[in-house]
């Protein structure tokens, strides 16, 4: 029950690590608001949290528009009357060269990735200022801090969350807010699973991304959310009391190549 008493807001809860981290923390007494826009498996989440003995309210949002991000934090205040962790979450994966890629995927990659990011911090802060406490947990990656092939959206956009990170953690030092970011490697994901995720024969894509994962990943294998999420909930629990600004890596040894 590291987190009883706790309020957490979870984006992009719905799935993944954004799920298991919602699940965990329930575990550990936070009472949630978890978004995401996929209706359906919001209300899911929603109820598994509920069973775990905690209060939980899923909010449909599209975290590229200020409004939704908006009434996130205010429904956060409504049901609980505090924030005391913001774990942003919310992102996509995009590919591409600088050449290869389009307007609309920069965009689309700036607006979720590190917009989003900003909007929910800047939502939050003030309440947290208010509290004289606060956490906020950044999704970032291990492409915050190395760069990957093909990837030079993505691989900007979390390089921008590691320094959005730092410069917020010592902006709000002495206000009592700590800000740190979880950098996940290559982690299984339970949408990989769902039909039309992968281009082509999806097993075969599957199968060939788990072959190359077992010979380049130090530890042989992909991570796993729950494994993710238990480095979330370090950094959102008091067991990481001393830490701000940093970039905890969770990456099976990959960086360390």
């Amino acid at each position: 029950m590291r987190l009883k008493g706790k309020v957490a807001i979870i984006t992009g809860g719905t799935s993944g690590i954004g799920k298991a981290t919602a699940l965990l923390f329930a575990d550990e007494g936070a009472n949630l608001v978890v978004t995401g826009r996929r209706v359906e498996l919001g209300k899911a989440v929603e109820a598994e949290c509920r069973q775990r003995g905690v209060r939980c309210v899923f909010v449909e949002t599209d975290h590229s528009k200020m409004e939704d991000c908006r009434r996130v934090v205010e429904t956060a205040l409504k049901e609980f009357g505090q924030i005391d962790i913001l774990f942003n979450n919310a992102g996509i994966v995009t590919k591409g060269t600088a050449e290869t890629t389009s307007e609309e995927t920069w965009q689309s990659t700036i607006d979720i990735n590190i917009t989003a990011v900003w909007r929910m911090s800047k939502l939050a802060l003030p309440q947290m200022k208010k509290q004289g406490r606060g956490v906020i947990v950044n999704n970032g990656s291990d492409w915050s801090v190395v760069a990957g092939k093909d990837a030079f959206p993505y691989v900007m956009s979390k390089g921008a969350v590691g320094m959005m990170t730092k410069a917020m953690a010592l902006d709000y030092a002495r206000d009592g807010i700590r800000v740190n970011a979880v950098c996940p490697g290559d982690t299984f994901v339970d949408r990989w699973m769902e039909k039309g995720y992968f281009e082509g024969d999806e097993k075969v894509v599957l199968e060939q991304a788990i072959k190359e994962a077992s010979e380049y990943l130090p530890m042989g294998r992909f991570g796993t959310p729950e494994e993710i999420a238990k480095a979330v909930l370090f950094l959102a629990s008091d067991d990481s009391s001393f830490m701000t600004g940093h970039l905890l890596l969770v990456d099976g040894g990959n960086t360390a190549q």
